[in-house]
C-alpha cells in the first residue's frame, strides 16, 4: 500500500472561514482549504506551515488536528492520501492571491459545498462546530464517493 501523507489547513474565525480556489494541478476549479505534501524532512505541522505561506501569504500562528482522512480511489487500490486537518484561528499577514491558490472568505452559512471536494459536505461541519473526526472516502474515477466512513473522535 502506497500512503501519501498530506496536510490541510483551513483558517476559522468566528462565523467565517477562509478558502481558496485551487488554480493548477490536483484539486483545480475547487474550493479547499490550504496544504498539500510533506518535503524531506518536515514534520506535518512544518508542512501546514509551509504551504499555507506558500498558498496564501500568511503565517499561522495556531494549529489545533481536528481531523484525519485516507482517500482511496477505485481504479488505485493500493493507493491511499492521507489528510491531516488542522484549524488556525490566529495569523499574521493578509491573504493573497498566489499561483496556486485565490483566498477568499466565507460565511460559515454559506460555504461553497457545489464547488468543492464532495466529502467536504460531510466532515467540515464537524469541523467547524469544534469536533474532531477520523474518516475514509473512496472515489470512483469522477470524483464521486462509492464508500465512506465518518467518525467522531475524542483525539487525532
Amino acid at each position: 500500500m502506497e500512503k501519501k501523507i498530506n496536510t490541510l489547513c483551513i483558517i476559522h474565525q468566528g462565523q467565517k472561514v477562509l478558502l481558496g480556489m485551487k488554480k493548477r494541478g490536483f484539486g483545480v476549479g475547487r474550493w479547499n482549504g490550504f496544504g498539500g505534501k510533506l518535503n524531506e524532512g518536515e514534520t506535518i505541522e512544518q508542512a501546514t506551515k509551509r504551504e499555507i505561506f506558500e498558498e496564501a501569504n500568511i503565517i499561522v500562528a495556531d494549529l489545533e488536528k481536528f481531523g484525519m482522512i485516507d482517500f482511496y480511489w477505485q481504479s488505485k487500490p493500493d493507493f491511499c492520501i492521507q489528510v491531516n486537518i488542522f484549524k488556525s484561528k490566529i495569523f499574521e499577514g493578509m491573504p493573497v492571491e498566489s499561483e496556486e491558490m485565490k483566498p477568499q472568505w466565507f460565511n460559515v452559512g454559506k460555504i461553497p459545498y457545489d464547488k468543492m471536494w464532495k466529502d467536504d459536505i460531510f466532515w467540515l461541519p464537524l469541523f467547524l462546530e469544534n469536533k474532531k473526526f477520523k474518516g475514509k472516502f473512496i472515489f470512483d474515477d469522477a470524483d464521486n464517493i462509492l464508500g465512506k466512513e465518518l467518525l467522531e473522535v475524542k483525539e487525532i
